[in-house]
């Protein structure tokens, strides 16, 4: 079994605005040892509250670095981009004076995307706080299991980011790759649903991270914790 702690909340409210203090704290104290700090968030609907209580946190956010843990390739304005929903979520209130490292480039054709967004990438790292989603089907990021490009994504020696074609999506996306992701000072997983929750089980036995991409960063060497509420 792989062990990591873990946290329960009585609703969902409570556990994005904890969750949110808890990550303000780690941002500070990373800002307070380096001048400077890199945090990870992920996209899609459940982190939105999440985001929406840290745009409010009181610290430095001019010297905070903001990067997404994975991004669809289509207009940053696109109902499905990540970056619109962080841009709409997080980089407001407060936090409208942290850096985005965005991964939009000019052009249709992903491969020159994939090589300007990773030196921002790089140039970003390491990541002082983590935080992201799992899926029903135990992906993370855009680590899915059965894409073409997962076992390379998973390698100890992976780019920082990298294309991966999910199997049944109607884009190419951008992610993190695993070894980025597990080199977090510290990792926040953060799940809603009892679906989420049995998948989280089945995760945390013992098995390849093929199977399960989310075993890549609940085995990480840093701190993990799970937060959960239904």
């Amino acid at each position: 079994m792989i062990e990591v702690a873990r946290q329960d909340y009585p609703d969902r409210d409570t556990l994005m605005r904890n969750l949110a203090e808890l990550v303000a704290d780690q941002l500070r104290g990373a800002h307070g040892s380096k001048g400077h700090a890199t945090l990870a968030v992920p996209g899609g609907t459940t982190p939105g509250p999440f985001l929406e209580a840290l745009s409010e946190a009181d610290l430095d956010w001019e010297d905070v670095r903001v990067l997404l843990t994975d991004e669809r390739h289509v207009p940053e304005f696109s109902p499905r981009s990540n970056t619109r929903l962080v841009r709409e979520t997080l980089l407001r209130n407060a936090a409208a004076a942290a850096h985005l490292v965005h991964y939009h480039a000019g052009g249709s054709e992903i491969a020159p995307v994939l090589e300007v967004a990773r030196e921002r990438v790089a140039a970003a790292l390491p990541i002082d706080v983590l935080v992201i989603g799992m899926g029903a089907d135990m992906h993370t990021a855009s680590l899915f299991p059965g894409a073409p490009e997962l076992a390379a994504a998973l390698a100890d020696d992976a780019p920082e980011l990298m294309v991966m074609h999910p199997p049944g999506a109607p884009e190419a996306r951008l992610t993190l790759t695993a070894p980025v992701l597990r080199a977090a000072s510290v990792v926040h997983v953060l799940i809603t649903g009892p679906d989420k929750a049995a998948a989280l089980e089945r995760a945390l036995v013992d098995g390849p991270a093929a199977e399960a991409p989310i075993r890549a960063v609940l085995a990480a060497p840093g701190p993990v914790t799970v937060h959960y509420a239904d």
